[in-house]
């Protein structure tokens, strides 16, 4: 697919997803980086991969990289993506892009600099094939106007005051955590599907456990659940839980987005439902591959992700045929050649189709004005 050899920096649960899709890609490795010498080479022994850098300006100047994946924490997300650019080398940063507006503001600026340079953000979400077509729907008018848009996000590998990551940290991920964690990802899809934008927001927060009890050791994030431990530090959390948020979106079109990373039984649940004056349009990623359109005066219909039943631009993003389940891990894959067939035709300008840093950009803008107007507890108007 490409020639272009990628370096994976960050060795948790990101660094092995992102390996598995890009190698399902045909996409080289280089090398991995880890946030020490020990995990480094442990990770490159599990994965196969034969270069352990020993630090980012190896990887910087390891003239073979062509192509830098951030799956890092988020306060290493500027430094490292503005270094990567700097030093000729495409990037594609997991999100949030940045910890502030401050940051993320300056990654757009420094990323027009070098057009030719691919500067992505991965949000995966929109590559699922019955996003896709939504989006072709409501580009067609099928939906008809738009009235609302309703929807969550849930986890609950933090329901336990005893779990514990980084995450949780506002000194390592910022001052919002379930909201810029997974809240941008819901934001950002709706975003791709109708074109509208936030207008204003407001927001209620809630830190349900303001004490976790951090294990005296390290756990892997989603692979300390149910564990108990002897030795823990008590550590004071700030970053919120759980988040309703109103939201005014341009045109007059209204919505509300609740979030929440301790709701039992939802280990990675995405939904929502667009109303439409002709149709509504209901996905959950819990069944990633059958999306509901609801009609008023005739049976509501149930689509499967069949490449054979879709739009012309979903199809080029569902490689199985109907029947056979694509999912999560492959929403990664499908964003990953939408960033190296950018990459292959020249597509990496203002018009790119990946989420762009300027994506990444939109989503902090909206994170801070989300947390003001919890602070405030009033409404709040999203800066341009």
């Amino acid at each position: 697919m490409s020639s272009i050899k990628v370096a994976v920096v960050g060795t948790g649960f990101m660094g092995w997803v992102h390996i598995e899709a890009l190698r399902r890609l045909g996409i080289s490795i280089a090398g991995v980086l880890g946030s020490n010498p020990e995990k480094t080479k442990a990770f490159a022994l599990k994965t196969g991969i034969a270069k352990a850098y020993d630090s980012y300006q190896e990887v910087l100047a390891d003239a073979e990289v062509g192509s830098v994946h951030l799956g890092i924490p988020n306060k290493f997300h500027f430094l490292m993506a503005k270094q990567a650019l700097e030093a000729g080398k495409h990037v594609l940063c997991e999100k949030p892009l940045a910890m502030n507006t401050e940051e993320s503001a300056a990654l757009v600026q420094i990323a027009a600099k070098y057009p030719k340079q691919a500067a992505g953000v991965n949000y995966n979400i929109r590559y699922y094939p019955l996003c896709i077509e939504a989006k072709e729907r409501i580009r067609k008018k099928e939906l008809g106007d738009i009235f609302h848009i309703t929807g969550s996000y849930s986890q609950d590998w933090l329901l336990y005051d005893t779990d514990y990551n980084w995450r949780v940290l506002d000194s390592e991920g910022g001052e919002l955590r379930a909201v810029s964690d997974i809240g941008t990802h819901w934001l950002d899809l709706i975003y791709f599907i109708t074109g509208l934008e936030v207008e204003s927001v407001c927001a209620d927060l809630q830190t349900v456990h303001s004490v976790r009890k951090r294990p005296k050791g390290e756990i892997a994030t989603f692979q300390g659940m149910g564990q108990s431990f002897v030795d823990t530090d008590k550590i004071p959390i700030s970053t919120d839980d759980y988040g309703s948020i109103l939201l005014r979106f341009k045109g007059e079109k209204k919505g509300l987005l609740w979030v929440s990373q301790v709701s039992a039984g939802h280990k990675n649940c995405l939904r929502f439902e667009i109303a439409g004056s002709k149709q509504s349009a209901n996905w959950t990623s819990e069944k990633p591959n059958q999306i509901m359109f609801g009609n008023r005066d005739r049976a509501n219909e149930i689509l499967l992700r069949d490449p054979s039943l879709l739009g012309n631009d979903a199809r080029k993003f569902a490689d199985y045929p109907g029947g056979h389940d694509e999912g999560y891990d492959d929403s990664f894959k499908m964003c990953f050649r939408g960033f190296y067939d950018a990459i292959a035709s020249g597509r990496t300008g203002p018009d790119a189709q990946y989420p762009t840093f300027v994506d990444g950009h939109r989503e902090i803008i909206l994170c801070e004005a989300i947390l003001q107007s919890h602070r405030e507890q009033r409404w709040i108007k999203v800066k341009e």
